[in-house]
């Protein structure tokens, strides 16, 4: 009866329509909000959807969430939080911030109005997404894989309507993206197929001439307007400012967040020196003789982390947790890997190709050694914080609202775990993990200057393919979403730093009763929580938490 009203008040969306709690509102804008919210490269923010999802990106459905995000501010501001409960106020605080990153998507960051490769993640994107889950491919998955590639034409024609200020690097992106799509798209049907029952695979071929035709009538109207389209990316310092501190609820200023990289990148510079002095000429590790033999030593890491972090009373490892696993890449996933991450969390599964030494960046590392991606994407990382937050009693904390605390929790896992001495015997791994840190390091560097201009999207990947080093493919991906998406690439970093602050303060605040164990407990209980609010509910600390500006 409750998710009835809920959804009646939705739909009649008028003044008179007024929730009667924070948790009712909460159930309404989430409800609207997986109808709504914007396909994305990044896996983090993947939402469960409605089975009859419609996507629109018309001048009109656009106008219509406007309203409807000015219908929920109201709302919201009839709804002054508890005076009585720190944890009512912090819950107030996270839909303030869900708010807020409706309000930057449409009207500050504009990326439906700036960025062609919006448009290949609302397409593309959104079908590819529907790939990842592992068989079998039941009814709802395959009607909504027939849905999503029917509405290709109508959402690229509004996309022609919309991008009314177009930066060229973004057009040069979209471009590229939809390369080859005919022969792709025909290597990703071929090896669908079996999967999908004989009227599915039917409503698909039809489907796909008018998509793709409306896919490559996109990339020509692209090809024409590019030449002219402006070059700079930038969203500026205030808009910028607008993000850190009402949708990630950070403190800090483009400048703290630059100095507070440059010291991590100089302990971490220091770290890998004094590890080349204690290792001496270490040769390379070597590579996994076969994809089987990689996913073996996977699934037998995974069970050793878990039982380490309890041996050790580091981390609660409750049973249900659902195990991560590595899984061939799927044949008709690779076709369109490069549309965002090859793994569904949800179901814990990562997949992996061949061990190959001209892999990229992170796959050439797993082909070594998979317990640092383990740590950052699994456990204790992304698959094992968002099972944990999917259970948070407190609905309103079960939903992502930015990538700082899930990015910085698995990013400090890694570290976390260097320290606890799960590598002691690994030198070559230790070597792996100092490399990670560079890479987080100087991403905050990337981000900030991609933001506020003093980097142009080719200098931020000839940046990070030199400094890190990485492969030129890694640094455009990292680049492309570093640019489109700011304040992102930020998160790993400043989120461990901020996680590493909230240890030293409980620690010395609790004294001899402080524990490790129920301190990461708490902290992955809550990981979609900005750790501003984490550390006004631990210790009562409202100092990093900054004040509310609702438009």
């Amino acid at each position: 009866m409750i998710r009835l009203v809920a959804i009646t008040c939705l739909l009649a969306a008028g003044p008179l329509c007024v929730a009667q709690d924070l948790p009712a509102l909460s159930r309404d804008f989430w409800t609207w909000r997986a109808a709504v919210q914007p396909f994305t490269a990044d896996d983090i923010p993947r939402l469960e959807r409605p089975n009859d999802l419609r996507i629109d990106w018309s001048p009109d459905a656009i106008a219509r969430s406007r309203s409807q995000w000015s219908e929920f501010e109201t709302r919201f501001k009839q709804l002054a939080p508890s005076r009585t409960s720190v944890a009512e106020q912090v819950d107030y605080r996270l839909l303030a911030s869900a708010l807020a990153r409706v309000h930057w998507e449409l009207d500050i960051d504009r990326r439906w109005q700036r960025d062609p490769t919006f448009y290949v993640d609302q397409t593309l994107g959104s079908f590819y997404l529907l790939l990842l889950p592992p068989p079998p491919f039941e009814a709802p998955r395959e009607a909504s894989l027939v849905s999503r590639l029917r509405s290709f034409p109508a959402t690229l024609k509004a996309a022609q309507e919309n991008l009314t200020d177009v930066r060229r690097p973004f057009a040069e992106l979209a471009i590229a993206a939809l390369a080859d799509l005919p022969d792709r798209f025909h290597a990703m049907l071929t090896a669908l197929a079996p999967q999908l029952d004989p009227p599915t695979r039917t409503a698909i071929e039809q489907a796909a001439p008018p998509a793709l035709a409306a896919l490559e009538s996109y990339r020509q109207w692209l090809q024409k307007i590019e030449p002219s389209a402006r070059q700079d990316t930038a969203i500026g310092r205030e808009n910028y400012i607008f993000f850190l501190r009402q949708v990630a609820l950070m403190p800090f200023s483009p400048e703290q967040l630059l100095a507070m990289a440059k010291q991590e990148l100089d302990r971490t510079i220091a770290f890998a020196a004094y590890e080349r002095a204690r290792d001496g000429n270490l040769p390379p590790m070597p590579l996994f003789p076969s994809i089987g033999a990689q996913m073996a030593r996977e699934q037998q890491d995974e069970l050793q982390i878990r039982s380490y972090l309890e041996t050790h009373h580091i981390l609660t490892v409750p049973a249900w947790v659902k195990h991560y696993r590595n899984l061939p890449l799927p044949a008709y996933v690779k076709p369109f890997r490069d549309l965002g991450v090859t793994d569904h969390l949800e179901d814990g599964v990562s997949y992996i190709q061949t061990p190959n030494p001209n892999a990229g960046f992170f796959a050439l590392s797993t082909a070594r050694d998979p317990r640092p991606i383990i740590l950052h994407e699994g456990v204790p990382g992304h698959a094992f914080q968002l099972a944990l937050g999917r259970a948070n009693p407190d609905p309103i904390r079960r939903h992502y609202y930015d990538s700082g605390p899930n990015e910085g929790i698995g990013f400090y896992a890694e570290e976390m775990m260097l320290c606890a001495g799960l590598f002691d015997n690994s030198p070559g791994t230790r070597q792996i993990i100092y490399e990670f840190m560079r890479l987080r390091a100087l991403r905050v560097e990337v981000d900030v200057k991609l933001a506020l201009g003093e980097f142009t999207l080719s200098q931020a990947v000839d940046y990070l393919a030199k400094t890190v080093p990485m492969d030129h493919s890694t640094a455009v991906s990292e680049a492309e979403l570093f640019a489109s998406t700011p304040g992102q690439a930020i998160s790993y970093q400043i989120g461990k730093l901020q996680i590493m602050d909230l240890l030293s303060r409980a620690s010395r605040q609790q004294g001899s009763k402080f524990s490790l164990q129920h301190f990461h407990d708490f902290v992955w209980r809550n990981g979609n929580v900005p750790f501003s609010l984490q550390r006004w509910e631990l210790l009562g600390d409202t100092s990093d938490v900054p004040e509310l500006s609702l438009p």
